[in-house]
């Protein structure tokens, strides 16, 4: 029967496939878009309205097929094959659930203007192709690093005012982090004691992957490739590769930074604090030294932090500090006193103090009780989680960094149950189109959010007693 289930299993998920193809042909992300589109004016026209419902069956064949895929009887090779069969319908279509693409090209097109990203957005060109970039980006810095911004730059330079070509060699891009990936996490599981199929198939081949990668074309799959491969270097000992990873990484998006801490763990024989100095300076000598290098090659310098900041212009509920910032407004909006933007500013601030705060203690933690690999990836997993849950932003494909590091750490239960859920839900937040639910239901999602945000901190506390010990680290047997 297993035979018969995984061939099944492969029809139904690139039946999935096939579905969002289509849907991204009837209403995707196309360069003529109404940027201006909502549900409403999608269901009002008959490509649009078919898209959204032709999207929907796409998302439900293909989340039906990943989710029983890890019950049924895979090779490794044959795990990357049926993901990269049920992939390659999306890879010629146009793109899904966002027009970051469309951003990504424009940037490439400032720099290959002579202009730097970094101190303009892609009007001040402008971009020829600026109608197809979210209004909200026209006028924003870039907030990559210089690996991609020169990458994007490569891809107009060759496309000679083609977009179709640019687009598709960005796409080249974000699929080289992929092949990182699909190289790294079945290495990781297999040092860390994690079944390497079960890691691809949740790391790798998840719906949220695919609509947000594969379609989107998005750069966290490079940042997220090359940080793997940094942290695999570690655990195998091998410090200057690691930060050399690490630092190109970081030189894509800097979320990566969180796991170099991590990855020095990786390297220590023993929880000295001399054993750390010695072996701390490698891998952060090595990616301090690569990030410089590609920095000082660029030519662009470090103009991109500010566009870090500027990327906090959006603000949605799916970001628990914004939405408690936005509940508070609406209170005090029906009391009469619209303190809206300045309760957004203060939760926002309390999330990136919150923040910090767990990273060191969950890096000290980490430092005191992981004893091996498994356990530190498991840390850093939930480091990753923090930085999710208490940015300022969040946007869908945000959760392919912690689902990756979960995937090579976590062998079952609650959390990794929680994640395949998330990975099978979350690219339902956006519309084919690339417009995001989440702006269109601002009020009831931030008070929702508020609610969860409540709920789960009076857990916490409810849980936190004198003498309980903490489930971060690993678990030893009585």
């Amino acid at each position: 029967m297993a035979p018969v289930r995984r061939l099944t299993i492969t029809l139904l998920g690139l039946t999935g496939g096939v579905l969002l193809a289509v849907a991204a042909w009837l209403g995707g992300a196309k360069p003529d878009t109404d940027l201006k589109s909502n549900l409403q004016t999608a269901l009002s026209h008959p490509d649009t309205a078919a898209a959204i419902g032709v999207w929907a069956l796409g998302l439900a064949a293909l989340g039906v097929a990943w989710w029983h895929a890890r019950k049924a009887s895979w090779s490794l090779p044959a795990t990357l094959a049926t993901a990269a069969l049920w992939a390659a319908p999306l890879l010629f279509a146009p793109p899904l659930g966002s027009r970051d693409l469309y951003a990504y090209a424009c940037q490439g097109a400032t720099v290959h203007g002579g202009l730097n990203p970094y101190e303009v957005g892609s009007a001040a060109l402008p971009c020829p192709w600026l109608d197809s970039v979210s209004l909200i980006w026209h006028d924003t810095p870039a907030p990559y690093g210089p690996v991609w911004v020169l990458l994007a730059g490569a891809a107009v330079a060759v496309a000679g005012g083609n977009l179709a070509v640019a687009m598709t060699v960005l796409r080249i891009g974000a699929l080289l982090g992929v092949l990182a990936m699909a190289d790294a996490i079945p290495r990781l599981a297999a040092r860390t004691g994690i079944d390497p199929v079960r890691a691809t198939w949740l790391g790798l081949a998840s719906p949220l992957l695919m609509i947000h990668v594969v379609s989107g074309g998005h750069n966290d799959a490079l940042m997220i490739g090359l940080a793997l491969l940094g942290l695999l270097a570690a655990a195998n000992g091998r410090g200057p590769l690691s930060g050399a990873a690490l630092g190109a990484a970081v030189a894509v998006k800097a979320t990566a930074g969180i796991a170099l801490p991590f990855a020095v763990l990786l390297l220590m024989r023993d929880r000295t604090f001399r054993e750390f100095l010695r072996r701390a300076w490698v891998p952060v000598a090595g990616t301090v030294a690569v990030f410089a290098a590609i920095t000082l090659a660029s030519g662009l310098r470090l103009g991109w932090l500010s566009g870090l900041v500027s990327s906090g212009d959006s603000v949605q509920w799916t970001s628990p500090p914004t939405a408690v910032g936005m509940t508070v407004g609406a209170v005090s909006k029906a009391l009469g006193n619209d303190v809206t933007t300045g309760a957004i500013e203060v939760c926002r601030i309390l999330g990136w103090i919150a923040l910090a705060v767990a990273l060191v203690a969950i890096w000290l933690h980490a430092f005191r009780r992981a004893l091996d690999a498994s356990s530190i990836l498991r840390h850093l997993t939930w480091a990753l989680i923090a930085v999710v849950a208490l940015s300022p932003v969040f946007h869908p494909w945000y959760m392919l960094w912690p689902l990756a590091v979960l995937a090579v750490s976590v062998p079952g239960g609650p959390l990794r149950t929680a994640a395949r859920v998330v990975a099978v839900a979350l690219p339902a937040l956006t519309l084919p189109d690339g417009d995001n639910l989440a702006l269109r239901s601002k009020l009831a999602g931030a008070v929702v959010m508020t609610g969860l945000v409540i709920t789960t901190v009076v857990l916490a506390l409810s849980r936190v007693r004198p003498g309980r010990r903490s489930t971060l680290g690993p678990r030893r047997e009585p």
